[in-house]
């Protein structure tokens, strides 16, 4: 999906093992740690167990470990 394809609101996206389907495009997902809006651009960290995605590394320790965000 190239940038003219999307809008600019939130996308809805199927997270795969290797990849992800966007199932409603968007600009951006959510957080599921922080709430930090993450462009689809720079999507990088997610769980398909949960299906959920995460802004940084720290993130997903965070969500690991059950710890809050600050």
């Amino acid at each position: 999906m190239n940038r003219h394809e999307r809008s600019g609101g939130e996308a809805v996206v199927q997270y795969l093992d290797s990849n992800l389907r966007v199932i409603k495009p968007g600009a951006f997902v959510r957080c599921a740690v922080t709430g930090e809006a993450i462009p689809l651009d720079e999507l990088k960290y997610w769980s398909v167990e949960l299906q959920e995605a995460y802004a940084s590394p720290e993130a997903v320790m965070m969500r690991i470990t059950g710890q809050k965000a600050p």
